[in-house]
């Protein structure tokens, strides 16, 4: 596979009118987002809203029935999940893909690079609780660790996009709280571009950029986070279905 190489003009993730399902029945249909350098994009949605498959549209694991994803300009096309990873985008999955007999020094032993060593301290200096965790098996690990596990063994392959499905997913919400922030300063400091499904609705828009907003399949509501924050009732309208919803087919683009 061609070296897919960074330019200054194109998003480093998008999909162009995704439809994505499975046996050939879309789960989602129409689907358009970009997410840029340092920019965390929300994607939330009520159960069975076809966020998850989304996600797993975005890194190969569900092929596409139409449309396309594009890394850093290039169509990924029928690329396998290793080959997305290796051109730089990243899924953690919402079961964190961890394994429990492992401890957090041979989960960062097999994530890391062969002579990368400063990538797993900037990766540590992120999460320090991880340090004195390091042999500790991750199956005696809270919940939060875990998360912490999952999304450091991420980092440390330096991916472009970072993909996160329900990070707070069995976690208390202080834990959530904490966590979500940490995601918004690894945006910005290290110019990974997030996509995060969250169910905490306003937690997740306290700390992005952009909202997608999805429901049976299909965007229906689209706009910056500080503004799908001050207008609570339309999106909580787009998030439940309500009848102005879904009597209009065309998504709707929330504008400040």
């Amino acid at each position: 596979m061609s070296e897919i190489t960074n330019t200054a003009t194109e998003p480093l993730l998008e999909t162009r009118d995704l439809a994505a399902g499975y046996n050939g029945v879309p789960a989602i249909r129409g689907l358009t987002l970009s997410v840029g350098p340092g920019e965390v994009v929300a994607l939330l949605g009520p159960n069975g809203a076809g966020k998850t498959t989304s996600l797993l549209a975005m890194v190969g694991l569900v092929p596409p029935l139409a449309g396309e994803v594009r890394v850093l300009g290039e169509p990924l096309g029928k690329r396998k999940p290793h080959q997305v990873a290796r051109a730089g985008v990243l899924l953690v999955p919402d079961d964190r893909g961890i394994f429990y007999g492992l401890t957090v020094r041979e989960h960062l032993r097999l994530a890391g690079k062969k002579n990368d060593a400063q990538r797993e301290v900037e990766v540590l200096d992120k999460f320090p609780v991880l340090r004195n965790l390091d042999s500790r098996r991750a199956g005696l690990m809270s919940g939060g660790e875990q998360q912490m596990l999952a999304i450091a063994k991420a980092l440390l392959a330096r991916p472009k996009v970072l993909i996160i499905d329900e990070m707070s997913l069995g976690l208390a919400p202080k834990i959530v709280q904490e966590m979500l922030p940490a995601i918004r300063e690894l945006a910005k400091e290290d110019g990974i571009g997030v996509v995060l499904v969250e169910q905490h609705i306003e937690l997740a828009l306290g700390i992005a950029d952009r909202g997608v907003i999805l429901n049976h399949g299909q965007v229906v509501l689209t706009g910056a986070a500080s503004d799908l924050l001050r207008d609570r009732h339309l999106v909580e309208a787009a998030y439940f279905g309500a009848e102005e919803f879904a009597a209009d087919d065309e998504d709707k683009t929330l504008a400040g």
